[in-house]
This record gives structure tokens, sequence and C-alpha cells, in this order.
């Protein structure tokens, strides 16, 4: 199958900052500010859904597949919380630059270049995660068919990404590129953006039943992200494999 999610525009932006990825004051601080919530949300829900599974309160059992997985800052900590966690991504620099970080950590995590339609692995996985990478892709409709055949039937998907309002184009673009300086200028096209409701519907037609929805709300006195009932802007959703 051809590559028939990948943007190569946005590959290629990513590529550029390949090397930044594990400099907590680089281009990515706002990810790994953002990194601490989001892993939490993933690990409790692990935890809540996979009781038998994880009866220790480690995730040892639990098979994970992380997709656009960057320079691995999500694949490292479910790793050290004892997944055993498979990380692709459409960038070689990613890829590149994850194997390295994980080597030098000693750490047994698996990183393979490649986008979800043409990731040739039979096996199927407790957790798929989708963490900012729909508003990167070329076709979101895709890329989800084609991520959720990696997952068993009552797995569990996470999906972060951006709701597409007004008030996450002033926020998110205006002022955290522009204003504040948080990204590079040109990190997120507002068009990319996606809806709740319509990410609910794209979903539903794979397979995969929303059980929940959070908002990610930053808070600018703590410099900590929060979860929230507020989705306008960032938001975490979780879906059940049916």
């Amino acid at each position: 199958m051809k590559n028939i999610t990948i943007n190569q525009k946005e590959i290629d932006k990513f590529s550029k900052l390949a090397e930044e990825w594990w400099d907590p004051n680089g281009k990515f601080k706002p990810l790994h500010k953002f990194n601490p919530v989001r892993l939490d949300y993933i690990k409790k829900s692990i935890l809540k859904k996979f009781k038998k599974k994880t009866k220790d309160k480690s995730l040892n059992n639990i098979k994970i597949l992380d997709i656009g997985c960057g320079g691995g800052l999500l694949c490292e900590p479910l790793s050290k919380l004892g997944a055993d966690v498979i990380g692709i991504d459409a960038s070689e620099k990613n890829i590149k630059i994850a194997k390295t970080h994980a080597r030098k950590n000693n750490l047994k995590i698996n990183y393979y270049c490649a986008s979800p339609e043409n990731f040739l692995y039979k096996q199927k996985f407790d957790v798929v995660l989708n963490m900012e990478i729909i508003e990167h892709v070329e076709n979101v409709n895709i890329f989800l068919k084609e991520s959720s055949k990696f997952l068993k039937k009552d797995g569990v998907m996470f999906i972060a990404t951006l709701n597409k309002t007004l008030k996450s184009y002033i926020f998110a673009i205006l002022g955290a590129e522009y204003i504040l300086r948080w990204l590079p200028i040109g990190t997120h096209d507002w068009n990319m953006f996606v809806k709740p409701d319509k990410l609910k519907q794209i979903c539903k037609n794979n397979s995969l039943i929303l059980d929940e929805v959070h908002g990610v709300k930053y808070n600018i006195f703590s410099g900590d992200w929060d979860l929230s009932t507020d989705d306008d802007i960032n938001y975490m959703a979780k879906f059940n494999k049916v």
C-alpha cells in the first residue's frame, strides 16, 4: 500500500527539529510540559481497563503501539512502567533519535520508520496511541482505519489532538506560535484540526466507540497542564475497539 496518510511537508518540518526532541528547553519544550498529564491519564486508564493484567499496578503485561512516536517521549516512560512498547514514525530522523536515546537508557523499545498503512506487523496490541499526530496527517479517515487494525478486540485507542474552533486558532496558533513563541511558526495548520464530534464519527466507522473525552488546559500560573472540562483547544479521547 502506498504512503497515503503521510504528509511530506509535515514530516520534513519535524525532521528538521529531530535533534531537539530530548531537550526540555528546546523546540519541543511545550510537549515536555504536556507529557506528564497525558502519561498520567494513559497509565490510570490502562490500569482501570486491564485490571486482570495489571494486578501489580505495573504495565508489565500490556502491549502498546505508539503511532507518530517522534523521539520517544511517551514510549520511554511507558516502557519504564513495564509495558512492551513499539513506536513507529514516518520520519527516519525521529526514529534514529528515538533509537539512540533508548539505547543510552538501556530500554528495550522497538522502533520502526513507518506509517500505519505500511507497517507490516501481524501482532495486535492492547493499546494504540495516536497522540498529537492526527492533525499532521494527510487523510485522518484512512489513518485511523489503518491504526485500528492493530488493536485487539476490546483494546483501547488514545487520541490527543486540537479542536477546530476560533478559540484554538487564537490560542494554539496566534498565541502559542506568533505571540508567545512557544512553538515554531507553522507548527500547526488550523485547517487540519479535528472537532470531537467528527473524530467520534470517524472512529465509530472503524469499530472504535468513544469512551470519554477530556479537555486539556494550560495553567499559566503553575506552568502545568491539567485535565479540564473545556475541550475547545486541546483534548484527549479514549476509544474502545468492538
